[in-house]
């Protein structure tokens, strides 16, 4: 059985999607950009200040579901350019403590909106 999470304090889904699912002892977080929820806009500046709005996005959802960054258990980041890996990583190490969560990163051609960097989460229910 899955529970949907939605929250207003992150963007809507802009398609057939969920904010997030919680199935089992896992909750599925879906890809977050660097928009603003308030105004539907990305944040101005760079991959770092979009970066830095994903993850206010996160943890937003994460609160709904009632969880933190500590129950992240496996990030993917995707990245427009693959050269703003460094300045995307900077903000991520901001945000995560040993034992980190398991990590894949990709270059892709074009995100959702042209977007610089989109972050997908598990996270597990202790």
């Amino acid at each position: 059985m899955k529970q949907v999470i939605s929250t207003s304090n992150a963007p809507a889904a802009i398609g057939p999607y969920s904010q997030a699912v919680k199935a089992g002892n896992f909750v599925f977080l879906s890809g977050q950009l660097g928009i603003n929820p308030q105004t539907g806009e990305f944040v101005p500046g760079s991959v770092t200040c979009q970066t830095v709005q994903v993850f206010n996005n996160i943890k937003a959802v994460l609160a709904e579901a009632g969880l933190t960054l500590d129950n992240v258990v496996k990030t993917t980041v995707f990245l427009a350019d693959i050269a703003d890996f460094a300045a995307m990583n900077e903000i991520y190490a901001q945000h995560f403590k040993e034992p980190y969560p398991a990590r894949s990163a990709f270059a892709v051609k074009t995100l959702p909106k042209n977007a610089l960097v989109e972050i997908e989460i598990i996270a597990a229910i202790n």
